[in-house]
């Protein structure tokens, strides 16, 4: 049995579902994988707007994200060509906050220069930086009990200026969560990685490509080189064990010809909890009710983005900025980045960040876009950036989980033989990440595949 090929169901094309597969093909074995929408990506794709490819949601990845960087390389992203790679910093445009940018030195001296040569800091703030940083170190990073990020800073004493310039926009970005809510072992997880990490894990890789080029469209490529079959437009209605240890997957939709029957060695349920809960509760005779219980249990934060194309001949003097918001002061934006930088197509393209941004996605979109724009003209003293040529705001309701203290999250191992559960939410370290979802969709189809190892359960 360990040397027949098997055949895996991954349902779901999002970033952990695409990992899943690639994994299960690398392996050597078959791949069918089911998405609903009529493009992979998930949460993380390229959508075609006002002639122009552009991201539903603008990301920053980590040199600390290991899993995620290896599988692009895995199915052949050139990763000069697909980022633009900085050094870790926040600058803020400017008098409006500080500047800290790391430079190219071995960790943790690049940090500790930083913070030294960092612009808009008291000494206060500084050493009260430095102590964080050296009291997460020596505690080993994990804490005794969870407790919320603002809990934490409060702890370590660090001033009001410095948690507003530093550490709320790096909460925010990193969970998609309010400090006041957020859990300040993810938190600390993600800082041990990256600021813990050697000098490159810090670093910060901006997309050049869109997202679905990075990731999704090569993983497609890669998986029907290897005789894996790519169903879009196939919502997954039904899930039942049948004998012999498979499963019987069915499928409705225009894309496969109304509908369409498949019997699995093993499935890989990659998408989002609330579809995943639904799917679950159906499967006859498997308790699944622990599984079902967490998938249901969680609550969302959304992100918003939003594009204001201007003249191409607009540059800015640096690829990104990290924006002061205040949203009672219709203060939205949180990092704003400069698209002509990264793509030669998107000359004049700005892109501006709001996570946890459930005050932004309440307003009309082209007041939030005003707003925006006004806030730009404001920080960045270019009184043309009012009066943008067009923009597109772009709302991910559910983007991510909120990342709250002690958050129970499932396993991607269910009590189900062959059946294992993907996604970003899956328990794990990280927050709602790429990286989070690349884990998970790999450590599921590890657990599946290992039941055809010998020696492994």
């Amino acid at each position: 049995m360990a040397d027949k090929q098997k055949h895996i169901a991954v349902i779901g094309a999002g970033w952990a579902g695409c990992a899943a597969a690639v994994e299960v093909a690398r392996a050597g074995h078959k791949v069918t994988l089911f998405e609903a929408a009529r493009t992979l990506g998930g949460r993380a794709r390229c959508v075609d707007l006002h002639g122009k490819q552009l991201d539903n949601g603008q990301h920053i990845l980590l040199g600390a994200y290991r899993e995620t960087l290896a599988l692009l390389d895995e199915v052949g992203i050139a990763r000069d060509a697909a980022f633009l790679t900085l050094p870790l910093q926040m600058r803020y445009p400017g008098k409006t906050g500080m500047d800290f940018a790391a430079p190219r030195l071995p960790a943790p001296w690049h940090v500790l220069v930083a913070l030294w040569r960092a612009k808009g800091l008291e000494r206060a703030d500084k050493l009260a930086l430095a102590r964080f940083s050296t009291g997460a170190r020596w505690m080993g990073w994990p804490l005794y009990e969870d407790c919320s990020v603002s809990e934490l800073l409060e702890r370590f004493d660090q001033t009001a200026r410095l948690v507003q310039l530093m550490w709320r926009p790096l909460c925010l970005a990193a969970l998609n969560t309010p400090p006041e809510q957020a859990s300040a072992q993810v938190f600390l997880n993600v800082l041990r990685d990256s600021l813990g990490g050697r000098r490159a894990a810090s670093d910060m890789l901006l997309p050049r490509l869109n997202l679905s080029e990075i990731f999704p469209d090569k993983a497609a490529a890669y998986l029907e080189q290897r005789g894996g079959k790519i169903r879009t437009g196939a919502k997954v209605s039904s899930l039942q064990p049948a004998s012999g240890d498979q499963w019987h997957v069915i499928a409705s939709g225009t894309a496969v010809g109304g509908i369409w029957n498949m019997f699995a060695d093993g499935v890989i349920l990659a998408t989002p909890p609330n579809p995943a809960a639904m799917l679950l509760l159906d499967v006859e005779g498997q308790q699944l009710d622990e599984a079902i219980t967490a998938l249901s249990s969680f609550a969302y934060q959304p992100i918003t983005t939003v594009y204001l194309q201007y003249r191409p001949d607009l540059r800015l003097d640096l690829p990104f900025y990290a924006l002061a918001d205040h949203p009672g002061l219709r203060r939205f934006g949180q990092f704003v980045f400069d698209r002509g930088q990264l793509h030669e197509k998107q000359a004049g393209l700005l892109a501006v960040v709001v996570s946890a941004a459930s005050e932004a996605a309440a307003l009309p979109q082209p007041a939030l876009a005003e707003a925006v724009a006004h806030q730009l003209a404001e920080d960045l003293g270019m009184p043309a950036l009012r009066q943008p040529e067009w923009h597109q705001v772009i709302t991910e309701k559910r983007a991510t989980f909120a990342c709250t203290p002690g958050l129970v999250r499932p396993p991607n191992a269910t009590s189900a033989p062959g059946l294992a559960l993907a996604g970003d939410y899956t328990d794990g370290p990280y927050p709602a990440t790429l990286e989070g979802a690349v884990r998970s969709g790999r450590a599921a189809a590890r657990l599946v595949l290992d039941r055809f190892t010998p020696g492994k359960v």
